[in-house]
């Protein structure tokens, strides 16, 4: 039997999956600016392609490991509950009803 920390079967929680896309986002936006321009003044379209795949890099090791910044606001689970495990019996169904068509 594997024992798996809790931590990584659930790395983000829906905060710090927010805040991952925007920090992604904002530094792969920033990178095209920065690529552009620079491109644009060195008439290299190379660098535009270089500084954008260095933006995205920096953004993948920023946002893909769990770091514990985006595990902030863990979701509060309700307790296991052992009375209701049981299967009901088909007397205590109700029946159900259709609509009439």
């Amino acid at each position: 039997v594997w024992v798996i920390d809790k931590k990584y079967l659930f790395p983000q929680d829906y905060k710090g999956q927010k805040l991952a896309e925007q920090i992604f986002q904002g530094i792969i936006f920033v990178s095209a600016i920065i690529g552009f321009i620079y491109g644009y003044i060195t008439e290299q379209f190379g660098w535009t392609v270089y500084i954008v795949m260095a933006g995205f890099a920096l953004s993948c090791l920023l946002t893909l490991p769990p770091w514990p910044m985006y595990r902030r606001n863990p979701l509060k689970w309700l307790p296991v509950q052992e009375s209701g495990t049981e299967e009901k019996k088909p007397a205590d169904r109700k029946p159900k009803r259709h609509a009439k068509s």
